[in-house]
């Protein structure tokens, strides 16, 4: 029997999708285990937070943290005072914020 394993999630302005690796571009970060904030709320200040029991190792791409990368080792809570919690869990996850088109530039959704 088949069972369908969810890979993508969605929080608002972010997209997480699992991933079967970190690439070598990510620079690394240090282990975290505090609430890693994933976004910043431009429109109300809120934010993304992931959290877990274990710590978690969290890459990013660029300064900008327009992709980053985590890697968690037991279940993560991911928390947004206006969204619905999500739990995801152990494994590897690429974290990007959804971008929208407007005439004078794409910019990232504001939330």
């Amino acid at each position: 029997m088949k069972t369908n394993k969810q890979t993508h999630f969605r929080q608002g302005d972010v997209l997480i999708e699992e991933v079967t690796q970190i690439p070598t571009r990510s620079l690394v970060r240090q282990p975290a285990n505090r609430p890693i904030v994933l976004a910043h709320g431009e429109a109300t200040g809120h934010a993304h937070t992931l959290e877990t029991k274990d710590p978690a190792d969290w890459w990013k791409v660029d300064d900008q943290d327009s992709e980053q990368f985590v890697e968690t080792y037991s279940t993560a809570t991911v928390t947004h005072q206006e969204h619905e919690t999500i739990k995801l869990p152990p494994g590897r996850y690429r974290i990007t914020r959804q971008r929208e088109y407007s005439p004078e530039a794409i910019r990232n959704v504001a939330d």
